[in-house]
């Protein structure tokens, strides 16, 4: 059961993908802009710091140098007041310097009316504001004064016991100019989140459109129509590869299938014949009251049953094996002594059939095998050799170890493979015309070679009759046998 398609861009993956994005894009950027304010912010600071102490210095020297008398007072105003004119500021609709800069002076042997003061006219709110402040001398602080929006940045100096000296800064020009940069960067920034959602939506929305592609096809796939492919783009991205990939998959699946309905049809062909001839002969028995009659007739049936037996084991082994899902119980198998054994197994079929068996096998070659399956594997040799050959021919087991493989060749002087099932004779149930077998021998023997992890091939040979070479990996005891 496939869900719905979602109705609206809100429930589509798109959305979800452009939604965290610009949340994550807006939250960086905002991120960015706010430590590069800080850090302008803090330039500024330290800029108007800088000027601070350098001209209270100045100041403190010029009070502390200057003789008292009746002009002490005018030339600190005067130098105060030069010392305020050198912060350029810009003038405001009337063409007035805003009031950014204060000075002040103080000695607690006068009253505070006789201090001397450079600045707004609002002189007891600047001196409530600094009385009330913790000023250390020589650092600059921070105070908020009444009636004015800016904090002011104020540096105390000591020139002489007594005597106190403040000068206070307000640095409105850099402060509006920040302001400023903030109202147009959030300006901006609105701008891009709102254009890079719009980006980030199409994007997503385009990717996933090849996905929902994708999706529908899978849809539409069945068993019965495995025909149908995903589309693949000619972009080598991520979703291409993974069409590529599924197409490939389902191209495995429908040769799967196919292989196994002709297996299917195939086994139960085969299993026809057997059968119904089992069927007869017990029904033979059944209608002839004769003791041998009823033996021979149950006995042929048993035969029939046994050989039904081997071919059901032989095709379900088979399909392990290619599926690579058979088990393997690997000892060390010495493949001379197997052969030689077999060998003496299946002299006399051979000698029956006036067949020369001829073995060349050097000693002791010991591979890391499944002993049953290899066993039958080369009974499964042996006895191709003994069905398809006419009589009176010539065998050959020749076996050797060579590079880290034993290599085993089985030569004839028969007539060789057919022509039309040389190219496909490991292929499942490909057999002659005049073979008796099942065309599961062969097909058996590749498939235990490969999942031994060795190979085999076939060939005609140019003096007439048939070449097989079986290569085998060998057992890391090999150069320890004796």
């Amino acid at each position: 059961m496939f869900l719905k398609p979602p109705r609206g861009p809100r429930g589509t993956a798109a959305w979800r993908i452009s939604i965290w994005t610009t949340l994550a894009f807006a939250f960086g950027s905002a991120l960015a802009f706010w430590i590069v304010y800080l850090v302008v912010e803090r330039g500024v600071r330290e800029r108007s710091d800088a000027w601070l102490s350098g001209e209270a210095e100045t100041l403190a020297e010029v009070s502390q140098s200057t003789p008292r008398g009746s002009l002490y007072d005018r030339i600190v105003e005067e130098v105060a007041e030069l010392a305020t004119n050198e912060v350029p500021h810009d003038r405001n609709a009337r063409g007035q310097q805003p009031n950014s800069v204060f000075f002040l002076q103080t000695d607690v042997r006068t009253s505070d009316d006789a201090a001397i003061w450079v600045g707004p006219d609002s002189r007891a709110a600047f001196q409530k504001a600094i009385q009330q402040a913790n000023l250390t001398p020589g650092t600059p602080a921070s105070i908020h004064v009444d009636g004015y929006p800016s904090t002011f940045r104020v540096v105390v100096r000591i020139p002489s016991p007594g005597k106190a000296l403040y000068l206070g800064l307000a640095d409105q020009d850099a402060m509006r100019l920040l302001h400023q940069l903030t109202n147009r960067f959030l300006m901006v920034w609105g701008g891009m989140v709102v254009l890079g959602f719009l980006i980030s939506y199409t994007s997503a929305r385009r990717t996933l459109k090849r996905v929902e592609e994708i999706t529908e096809t899978v849809a539409r796939i069945g068993s019965e129509e495995l025909d149908e492919r995903l589309p693949e783009s000619p972009k080598a991205d991520e979703i291409s590869r993974l069409a590529q990939t599924f197409n490939h998959m389902l191209d495995r699946i429908q040769a799967s299938v196919h292989q196994m309905r002709a297996v299917t049809d195939s086994v139960a062909h085969d299993l026809k014949s057997p059968v119904t001839s089992i069927r007869g002969r017990l029904e033979a028995a059944l209608s002839d009251s004769r003791p041998d009659r009823l033996e021979e007739s149950v006995g042929e049936a048993i035969e029939g049953l046994d050989r039904l037996s081997d071919l059901l084991n032989t095709t379900l082994d088979l399909a392990e094996a290619q599926a690579g899902a058979l088990r393997l119980d690997r000892t060390p198998v010495d493949l001379t002594e197997l052969i030689n054994r077999l060998a003496d197994i299946y002299q006399p079929a051979m000698a029956e059939r006036h067949h020369t068996l001829k073995l060349d096998l050097e000693d002791h070659v010991v591979v890391n095998a499944d002993l049953g399956l290899m066993n039958r594997t080369l009974s499964n040799l042996l006895e191709n050799e003994l069905t398809h050959l006419p009589e009176g021919c010539d065998v050959t087991f020749r076996l050797r170890s060579h590079e880290g493989a034993a290599e085993l060749v089985i030569l004839d002087n028969g007539p060789g493979f057919p022509s039309d099932i040389g190219p496909r004779v490991f292929e499942r149930f490909v057999k002659g015309k005049h073979s008796p077998g099942h065309g599961l021998g062969l097909a058996f023997v590749d498939a235990v070679v490969q999942a031994h992890g060795g190979n085999i091939s076939i060939a005609d040979r140019p003096a007439g009759g048939a070449l097989i070479t079986v290569s085998l990996p060998l057992s890391a005891l090999q150069s320890t046998v004796v």
